[in-house]
C-alpha cells in the first residue's frame, strides 16, 4: 500500500502545482522529478499549501501542528529552495514558487550532494525537451507571457534612448533592486549533464529582490551589488546572450542570459516558430542593404535563427524574419558594417504592471481566475484579495467581462458596475 500512498502524494502535489497559471502537464516523467525534489512527506504537506503567500500560523493551521513544527517543515523546503521565505513589514512570508520561474531552476542553480543532479538533469531534458506539453503549456497556453526580452542597451542609437522606457531596460531593474543574486544558469548546468551544454558562462543567472534574497540566505545565491551585477550584464552582452526576464513593468524576480541551444525558452521560438514564446521587445531589428555585404555574420549569432538569405530579384540578400524576432539586438552588436539598427515596432507592447497584474491576466486565459480568489487553504487576507480586485478593475472591459464570467461572482458584477468609465478623449 505504501507506493499507492506515496503516488496519491505526488499526484496531489501535481493538481496543486497546476491551480496557478503556470503548471505542469502530469506525466510520469514530472512524477520522477517531484520524487527527486520532495519526499512523500514533504509532496503531502505542500500539496495542501495555499496558492498566495501565506504566514507561519497558516501553515501549522492547515497541517494541523504546533507553529514550531511547521517552522521546521518550512525552513527545511527554504533550505532546499523548494519555497520561498519572504520579509516584508510584517515579518516572514512563505510561498511555493511555480516550477517555472521556480523550483525547477532553484533545483539546479548550485552543484549539490543531496540529489542526485545528473538524473534530474536527464529527467528535465526528457520533461523540457523531448516532450512537448510542458513547453507548450509554459509559453503558449496563454497570450500574457510569463517572461519578456530586455534589448541589449549597448546598441541603442542615440533616438532610441529617447524612446525607451526604464522598465525596458535591465540596468534600471538592477539599480532598483534592493537584493541582487548571482547563481548557476540552470540551463546550461542541466545540459551540461546530458553533453550539450556550450562555452557560455555559467554563473550569470540574475535575480533580485525578496527572491535573491531568499536564495542567498539558503545558498542558492552569492549577494552581489549593483556594479559587479552590470559587469555581469556586459560580460553576457558580449557572449551574445539574450537577456530574458519577468514579463513586469516592476517588482522583476529574474533575468536570466540565454543562449540559444540551451535555454527552453529559445529552443521553443527556433523550434515552433512565429510563435513567440516570450514578449519582444518594443524594437526590431532593419538592415540598410546599401551598406550591407552579405557577409552572413548576423545569421550566425541570431539565437533563434530568425535571419537567413533568399533570393530577390536574382540577388542574395539577407532577410529578418519580423514574426520571429525578439528584438534582442545580439544581431546589431555583431554588424561590423554597421548596417542593421534598430527601430520601434509598429504595434505596441502591453507589459503587466506587477506579478499580480501578470498572474490575474494569464488565470482569466487560462479560466482559472477562481483558482486565484478562492484559495480554500489560505486565511486570504483583505490585502491580497484587495491585489487581486485591483487588477481585474485595471483590465480592459473584455477582460473584465471574462472575469466576471469566470467568476459568476455577485460581488464581483457589482464592482464591475460601478467601476467608473474612461473618459472620452476630446478630438
Amino acid at each position: 500500500m505504501a507506493h499507492i500512498t506515496a503516488k496519491n502524494a505526488y499526484k496531489s502535489l501535481e493538481e496543486r502545482i497546476n491551480k496557478f497559471p503556470q503548471g505542469a502537464p502530469p506525466s510520469k516523467t514530472l512524477y520522477q522529478i517531484l520524487s527527486i525534489l520532495f519526499t512523500e512527506e514533504e509532496a503531502r504537506l505542500v500539496a495542501k499549501l495555499p496558492i498566495k503567500a501565506f504566514r507561519l500560523k497558516n501553515a501549522a493551521n492547515i497541517w494541523n501542528v504546533s507553529q514550531s513544527e511547521a517552522y521546521k517543515i518550512l525552513d527545511n523546503l527554504a533550505k532546499k529552495a523548494l519555497i520561498l521565505d519572504l520579509e516584508d513589514n510584517k515579518g516572514k512570508k512563505y510561498i511555493l514558487p511555480p516550477p517555472m520561474a521556480g523550483f525547477f531552476e532553484f533545483s539546479m542553480m548550485r552543484t549539490r550532494q543531496d540529489i542526485d543532479q545528473k538524473l534530474l538533469a536527464e529527467l528535465y531534458y526528457q520533461y523540457i525537451n523531448e516532450e512537448e506539453d510542458f513547453i507548450k503549456e509554459l509559453f503558449y497556453s496563454t497570450d500574457t507571457k510569463l517572461g519578456r526580452v530586455y534589448v541589449q542597451e549597448e546598441v541603442l542609437t542615440n533616438e532610441n534612448e529617447v524612446t525607451i522606457l526604464d522598465y525596458e531596460r535591465a540596468t534600471h531593474i538592477i539599480e532598483e533592486s534592493k537584493h541582487i543574486g548571482i547563481s548557476m544558469c540552470y540551463c546550461r548546468h542541466r545540459m551540461s549533464h546530458v553533453g550539450k551544454s556550450c562555452d557560455a558562462p555559467m554563473d550569470i543567472c540574475m535575480t533580485f529582490n525578496n527572491t535573491a534574497n531568499s536564495l542567498i540566505n539558503n545558498n542558492f545565491a552569492r549577494r552581489v551589488d549593483a556594479s559587479e551585477c552590470k559587469e555581469l550584464l556586459h560580460q553576457a552582452y558580449e557572449h551574445n546572450l539574450v537577456q530574458c526576464g519577468e514579463n513586469v513593468r516592476s517588482g522583476v524576480t529574474f533575468i536570466c542570459n540565454c543562449c540559444g541551444c540551451c535555454c527552453e525558452a529559445l529552443v521553443a521560438a527556433k523550434r515552433f516558430g512565429n510563435m513567440n514564446p516570450v514578449q519582444t521587445t518594443s524594437f526590431i531589428p532593419q538592415i540598410n542593404y546599401d551598406s550591407c555585404i552579405n557577409c552572413g555574420k548576423c545569421i550566425k549569432v541570431c539565437p533563434i535563427d530568425a535571419i537567413s538569405k533568399s533570393v530577390e530579384n536574382n540577388k542574395e540578400v539577407v532577410k529578418i524574419d519580423d514574426d520571429r524576432c525578439l528584438g534582442c539586438g545580439v544581431c546589431v552588436r555583431n554588424c561590423h558594417k554597421k548596417s542593421i539598427t534598430l527601430r520601434k515596432r509598429k504595434e505596441k507592447i502591453i507589459t503587466p504592471a506587477n506579478s499580480v497584474h501578470r498572474a490575474v491576466l494569464m488565470a482569466i486565459e487560462k479560466g482559472q481566475l477562481q483558482n486565484l480568489i478562492f484559495d480554500n487553504e489560505a486565511l486570504t487576507s483583505h490585502r491580497a484579495m484587495g491585489a487581486v480586485l485591483s487588477s481585474i478593475l485595471s483590465l480592459e472591459p473584455a477582460k473584465r467581462a471574462l472575469a466576471n464570467e469566470q467568476l459568476k461572482s455577485t460581488y464581483l458584477d457589482r464592482l464591475l458596475s460601478i467601476k467608473k468609465p474612461e473618459r472620452k478623449k476630446s478630438n
